[in-house]
């Protein structure tokens, strides 16, 4: 593996050093993303339990609506609405507060994927530029004092850049596509339970 590295020139270390941040967000991503963590069911279940004792005008303590928003982010937006139901809000005011809870999430589905795109866009460029100077050590090699070494150090880095380059960029593009349909799975988490809450509070 060094002796790849040595071959490829300095080129290489730009790539290793953007595959190990594209790795490290994929694996932060995919801990983050968990339903488990974000949008577990038992936070629905735990919320329509709640709102079905204020319906029957059971009393409800603000520990319980506390302990269900420490939960995960789903229970906080949860409790939000529950809180605002107690307070004797209409729909669309418990509608607008559970959205202002929801929006810092939403935000944060999303981060890092941009800087992962980015890293699955140059990686093939930084590759190609690595092949640009193995191509020039080629042709310096074809001189009066070229050698067959420098020609050979020159094919190296030409071919060893492209494929670091592409090596890196196909498992970000698959990265990036698959925490992408993670984050939207989630958004769809969020607003569906938000529906079935909003439905049981207001029954048609």
């Amino acid at each position: 593996m060094l002796t790849i590295i040595s071959a490829s020139g300095w080129p290489i270390w730009p790539l290793l050093l953007i595959s190990m941040m594209g790795l490290a967000i994929i694996l932060e991503r995919i801990w983050f993303l968990r339903k488990s963590k974000l949008a577990p069911v038992k936070d629905l279940e735990q919320a329509l339990t709640y709102l079905r004792k204020i319906h029957v005008g059971q009393s409800l303590q603000s520990a319980d609506l506390e302990l269900l928003g420490q939960s995960s982010p789903l229970g906080n937006i949860l409790s939000q609405g529950l809180a605002a139901f107690m307070s004797k809000a209409g729909q669309n005011q418990c509608l607008e507060l559970m959205r202002d809870t929801a929006s810092p999430v939403m935000l944060r589905l999303s981060q890092y994927l941009s800087t992962l795109a980015t890293i699955a866009t140059i990686a093939p460029l930084i590759g190609l530029f690595g092949t640009v100077l193995g191509m020039i050590e080629i042709f310096s090699a074809q001189g009066a004092n070229g050698s067959p070494q420098q020609l050979a150090q020159g094919i190296s880095m030409a071919l060893y850049n492209t494929a670091f380059g592409l090596l890196i960029a196909i498992p970000a593009i698959a990265g990036w596509r698959y925490l992408r349909n993670l984050a939207d799975a989630r958004v769809h988490d969020f607003n569906d339970a938000t529906r079935v809450l909003l439905k049981n509070m207001f029954p048609q």
